[in-house]
């Protein structure tokens, strides 16, 4: 290879990095962006109360339960073609959404985003992690990737704010049409085609997969108004993970395995995975309460509250490009931790808010949060080769999918049920209320990330055996790695 082939090697590798940030900006800003828009839709669309809630339900099902499903085709038609599909039926669907008519064309439309988003996720991780092998661009690669999209979510609330209020609601599905089609140009004629893999559908797993995960999403998202303690609650979470344990049976047994067991038992992915879901349960219970406490306690407009959450996103770009590697991910799930603990001492007399308690709460979960999203993406597909790259950034993505509902069902719940319990004996004193129901949601975040490096930090000790030393993050030094005795191997 000559000189000028090798510049433009390298250029092709840094362009599908473009893209790839550009579509997982899609998918994570499209969790958040129509909640500000929800108000505003619900009005124009003549939503009930009870059904306005599927305008974010339909999107999160059909993304979570469909994950797996999406990583195994990704690699059957090839990630590149299977990223320029998820691309376009996802622009295609945004802009039905936006010129929706009635409530069930808007709730169908999210649903047609959730499915795209379903192979575009996996199929964009699968072409990075396929494109940068070597340690140190990949570890510059995945810090760009997690940076943009962790401060997604963050984003989706400002832009979803600034579009509402300025535009309109429907802008807030409009704005991806054209970041799709410029993606979806990039990747036609800068990023290489690779080759698909060989090997068929497991359709029992694919619909225990995606019954199972969508039962667990729904029963989430129904604890809300319902309570934990609801039958229906109960049901749809006991039928979830009876159909995920049954899956779990199905694929080690399975010939063509939707998810091959050796990507899950390994030490490193294993803390990779243990480490962004539990950061998800928390993180998505954060930006819940920043954007109640900021608008009913603090008195923000939407737009205001959107833009306190720059903080957030300029510190989470701060901790995913300054400071890289695994060895990153417990001290930064610690700090993450350090940021809840301080909102936990707010009062509603609380003096010098933002400067006090805002401020450093929102750097330091920043930092945390960029700390842990490069390292995890990097491990859950090191070492990862034919269609396991694919079933291994599936599961990558169902696990924060399924932490964000976890956690904003769960911190939601128990700090509604705090909320009521602190009125019960204090009559007339609603802002303190809230506050102490916002403190005890966010004192539970605390302990779910100290647990969360508690178990990561296990999980990432050297194991010593016969006296030699083997680190444990490494694809295929862990004795977890091998496929389970008697299970078959999946075709590459």
């Amino acid at each position: 290879m000559d000189l000028e082939d090798k510049k433009s090697h390298v250029r092709s590798r840094w362009w599908t990095l473009a893209v790839v940030s550009a579509a997982q900006l899609l998918v994570v800003l499209d969790g958040t962006i129509v909640n500000i828009a929800l108000p505003s839709a619900q009005r124009a669309l003549g939503m009930s109360d009870g059904n306005r809630q599927w305008a974010i339900t339909a999107y999160a099902l059909a993304f979570g339960g469909l994950l797996l499903i999406g990583g195994r085709v990704s690699g059957v038609l090839g990630h590149r073609r299977a990223f320029l599909v998820g691309l376009a039926g996802f622009a295609a669907s945004s802009a039905l959404g936006g010129a929706a008519t009635e409530s069930l064309m808007l709730f169908g439309a999210r649903a047609l985003q959730g499915v795209f988003a379903a192979l575009l996720a996996p199929a964009g991780l699968s072409l990075l992690a396929s494109t940068f092998t070597r340690a140190g661009e990949r570890g510059r690669a995945f810090g760009v990737f997690a940076a943009v999209g962790a401060a997604g979510s963050a984003v989706g609330l400002i832009a979803g704010g600034l579009l509402t209020e300025y535009l309109s609601w429907r802008w807030c599905l409009y704005i991806n049409v054209p970041i799709a089609l410029v993606a979806v140009l990039g990747t036609m004629t800068l990023v290489p085609a690779d080759r698909p893999t060989r090997g068929r559908l497991d359709v029992a797993g694919a619909l225990l997969s995606l019954t199972g995960v969508a039962l667990l999403v729904y029963g989430f998202n129904r604890a809300e108004p319902l309570g934990w303690g609801s039958a229906e609650v109960l049901a749809l979470l006991a039928g979830g993970v009876v159909l995920l344990a049954a899956f779990v049976a199905v694929e080690v047994r399975a010939s063509h395995p939707l998810l091959p067991m050796r990507v899950l038992l390994h030490r490193g992915r294993a803390a990779a995975f243990v480490a962004i879901t539990l950061m998800f349960v928390a993180m998505f219970g954060f930006y819940l309460f920043m954007s109640y406490y900021t608008q009913t306690v603090l008195g923000y407009s939407p737009v205001q509250a959107g833009l306190t959450l720059i903080v957030n996103a300029l510190a989470v770009l701060a901790g995913s490009m300054l400071i890289r590697g695994r060895a990153a991910l417990v001290p930064g799930l610690l700090a993450a931790a350090t940021g809840m603990l301080i909102l936990t001492r707010l009062t509603a007399g609380s003096d010098h808010v933002f400067a006090l308690y805002l401020l450093p709460a929102l750097v330091l979960t920043g930092v945390g949060l960029g700390c842990v999203m490069p390292p995890t993406a990097s491990m859950a597909t090191e070492g990862m080769r034919g269609h396991d790259i694919g079933a291994a950034s599936a599961a990558y993505n169902a696990a924060q999918q399924l932490g964000a509902a976890l956690g904003t069902a769960l911190l939601n719940t128990l700090a509604a049920s705090a909320t009521a319990s602190y009125l019960a004996s204090h009559r007339n004193a609603e802002r303190e209320a809230t506050v102490h129901g916002y403190t005890t949601a966010l004192m539970v975040a605390f302990g779910i990330l100290l647990a969360a490096a508690v178990l990561t930090a296990a999980l990432l000790m050297r194991r010593r055996n016969s006296g030699t030393d083997v680190e444990s993050g490494d694809a295929g030094s862990d004795l977890w790695d091998e496929a389970p005795a008697g299970a078959p191997r999946t075709e590459v």
